[in-house]
């Protein structure tokens, strides 16, 4: 591999003019589609397969209307007064006819006529019906809606828009989310000592995630891309395309420093360094796109999409930065008596004990077992809350406060009960017509009674079910039962209650003799999505565990080297769940983070934050081991290999664990709930993974284990390509001319 990448950058360097003419081109050909095609973003969490989805697709297939997306008017009148005094039921009957006559609206329901009043009559809800489902819904429509309010704000009233017709207005990127590329660009000039360098390591990481981003938005239209899905690869793209090429340039710039040619310094980084690029980039892609296998589309989407983004920016670092390394020449070089030129003649000579890293690594492997053990302690203690992790999809109840969606819920649980949020919906098909409002009727009474108080089986004693009222469909032969739970949608109380009547569906099908009895609804089929994410998680786990262990294995040559680096990899993904726990379900520093509210975290943040840490813990066990392992294929003993890698690797690996971290950090400023969970649970994972994993517990364990890191049997070193990625292949000339690496095998 090393051979390949060493003449792929020789090339590079050589016809830097059309390389770098290509990617323009590329850059250029992107901007134009999403000019003249645009981009445009699905919100819906689908799980194809389940019964809820199965039975919601049946329910527009029945009846468009009812399985329309939907919208609420929340009015409640000053304190001391109710909706139905002249005033404000005059007002109230104002903004149902606006309401009526905005876009898209199919149906708004007097709230006065058909008594949907708090207990107190102080609040009233106006139901919405929209003719279409929520991905063509009008963003001018629901605007519409909400100006149809104003007659009751006239009056008063306290008035707010909501429902699932607002459950998603995209996720939006400000300056503040740039901070961390601040960061990472003061980062680059300290690590560097030079605008140059810095400059360029940044332009080669736009570029990438322009190209990347700007792909996956471009075919946005023949897929289902959530709002979610852009941010998180602009995030993982952003700090992969500049660590990357950070890895490069650094290994460039050192070798120029030793007085290496231009050209040649090229060509050996991209062998040596490039080979570590394409190991730690596969194994992002590789966990990224696992996540289709969990066969929910817009996660599948999700990872895709963000594996695609640092694919091209592994393909930028190989290609574009040697061209830009040719138009930069020796001017690259650190210039004679600067700090970065004293730097890297320190590195270069015998006195390991002079470089930060060097002298971090003796103190860690003074005492290494007491080392392992303080570091496992430390981690455990932020994993401790990871066990009380709840999963659920986001409702508007994670919308930022202030907003028309977050204000109507939290009015409507006020005033009517969480249940009301969240309602479920239970689809009787194959009914008979005669008998349809009948069979209907009778499920309502059996769930949970009606409004005016006959109780179900599901009232009294454990209190799920408010109410349930029928509604028989066109045509007479299917019904739905609008179940409306005690407990709000993310509860587990619903979540249980689900599947109860799930559980009760082949009665009901028995003395109704409907054909099927199904439970449906957004609420539902949420509950679903999360089931089938928690129960993934394991065999996820497992997958990307599985992957380490046998690609780290055919990197080192070693047994023990995986093995330590994937127990490394759950330490730090464990105290990344830990800290997720604390903040966003138990409200640490929830009010610092701007956290709209404590509760379940977003169902598929875990299967994320394992994939992405996995690829990014890979990337630093690569850089860092590899250069200790390189000091060891060329004789040096054991513990002096982990001084001399940590000497070579460290500083570089600290600048990318901060890059990496400011990135993440700076987009748990954002207001989606979704994305700042995400962002602050690879923040944590970064600098526990950087600091106390690799910088720490690695050299601790490599010097307890010795010789034996290195062992392989004899039998399967044979069986295992040799990858070479430390590029011990390569000769003084940046060929394949050199000597043959030695293997260490359990013989020798």
């Amino acid at each position: 591999m090393a051979t390949l990448l060493a003449r792929l950058g020789r090339a590079s360097f050589r016809h830097r003019r059309p390389v770098v003419l290509a990617w323009v081109l590329v850059l250029a050909a992107i901007v134009t589609v999403l000019v003249t095609v645009g981009g445009k973003f699905d919100d819906r969490f689908t799980i194809p397969g389940s019964e809820s989805q199965a039975a919601l697709d049946r329910l527009h297939a029945l009846s468009p209307a009812a399985a329309g997306v939907s919208a609420q008017i929340v009015l409640v009148a000053p304190a001391g007064h109710t909706v139905v005094e002249p005033r404000y039921a005059a007002a109230v009957e104002e903004v149902v006819t606006a309401a009526s006559t905005a876009p898209q609206v199919a149906s708004v329901t007097d709230p006065i006529r058909t008594r949907t009043l708090s207990r107190d009559g102080r609040a009233a809800i106006a139901q919405v019906a929209y003719a279409v489902p929520r991905q063509q819904l009008q963003t001018s429509s629901t605007a519409a809606l909400e100006r149809a309010t104003q007659p009751a704000r006239n009056a008063g009233m306290q008035v707010a828009a909501g429902g699932q017709a607002f459950t998603s207005n995209g996720v939006h990127i400000g300056a503040k989310e740039f901070v961390g590329v601040a960061v990472a660009v003061l980062v680059l000039v300290l690590t560097f000592g030079s605008l140059l360098a810095a400059g360029m390591n940044l332009l080669t990481a736009v570029l990438s995630v322009a190209v990347g981003l700007g792909g996956l938005i471009a075919v946005s239209g023949a897929i289902t891309l959530s709002s979610t899905a852009p941010t998180l690869a602009l995030m993982i793209g952003l700090a992969v395309g500049i660590d990357y090429a950070l890895f490069i340039l650094s290994r460039h710039r050192s070798q120029l420093a030793g007085g290496m040619d231009p050209e040649e310094s090229a060509a050996r980084a991209s062998g040596t360094a490039g080979s570590a690029v394409v190991f730690a980039g596969l194994t992002v892609v590789i966990a990224l796109a696992g996540l289709s296998v969990v066969g929910i589309p817009f996660l599948s989407v999700m990872g895709l999409g963000a594996a695609g983004t640092v694919l091209v920016a592994v393909l930028v670092a190989l290609t574009l930065l040697p061209a830009l390394l040719g138009f930069g020449g020796s001017r690259l070089a650190p210039r004679p008596g600067s700090r970065a030129a004293r730097r890297e003649a320190a590195d270069a000579g015998t006195g390991a004990g002079r470089s930060l890293g060097a002298r971090w690594a003796r103190l860690v492997i003074r005492r290494p077992l007491l080392t392992v053990l303080a570091v496992v302690a430390a981690i455990v203690v932020l994993a401790l809350p990871a066990p009380q992790l709840r999963l659920a999809l986001p409702d508007n109840g994670a919308a930022p406060q202030g907003t028309s969606q977050r204000e109507a819920y939290d009015l409507v649980s006020r005033y009517f009960g969480p249940g009301v949020n969240g309602p479920l919906v239970m689809l009787l098909d194959g009914l008979d017509p005669a008998r349809a409002q009948a069979s209907a009727q009778q499920v309502a009474v059996t769930v949970g009674g009606t409004p005016t108080g006959t109780p179900g089986v599901f009232r009294g004693g454990v209190a799920d079910v408010a109410f349930a009222q029928p509604q028989v469909l066109p045509g007479g032969r299917a019904a739905i039962v609008s179940v409306v739970p005690d407990s709000g949608p993310q509860d587990e109380a619903t979540a249980a209650l689900v599947h109860r009547l799930r559980a009760l569906s082949p009665a009901l099908e028995r003395s109704t003799g409907a054909a099927s009895v199904a439970v449906t609804g957004q609420t539902a089929v949420a509950i679903d999505v999360s089931d089938r994410l928690a129960g993934a998680l394991l065999p996820f786990a497992a997958v990307v565990v599985g992957l380490a262990l046998v690609l780290l294995l055919l990197v080192f040559r070693s047994i023990l080297v995986p093995i330590k680096a994937a127990v490394g990899f759950l330490l730090s993904v464990g105290a990344s769940f830990g800290a997720v726990v604390a903040v966003f379900q138990w409200g640490w520093l929830a009010s610092v983070l701007g956290v709209p509210g404590t509760g379940p975290v977003i169902s598929f943040l875990p299967v994320i934050l394992m994939a992405v840490l996995f690829g990014l813990a890979m990337d630093y066990e690569v850089f860092l081991v590899s250069r200790m392992r390189e000091e060891y294929v060329h004789g040096a003993a054991p513990r002096d290999a982990v001084v001399q890698g940590a000497r070579h690797a460290s500083r570089v690996v600290v600048a990318a664990a901060l890059i990496m971290f400011s990135v993440f950090a700076s987009f748990v400023t954002i207001e989606d709930v979704t994305v700042k969970a995400i962002a602050f649970g690879l923040a944590v994972g970064i600098l526990v993974d950087a600091f106390l994993v690799r910088m720490t517990l690695v050299p601790a364990v490599l010097a307890l284990l010795g010789r034996w890191a290195w062992v392989l049997p004899r039998r399967l070193d044979r069986l295992l390509p040799d990858l070479d990625v430390e590029g011990a292949r390569l000769g003084p000339a940046g060929t394949a001319a050199g000597r043959e690496r030695e293997p260490v095998t359990a013989a020798g």
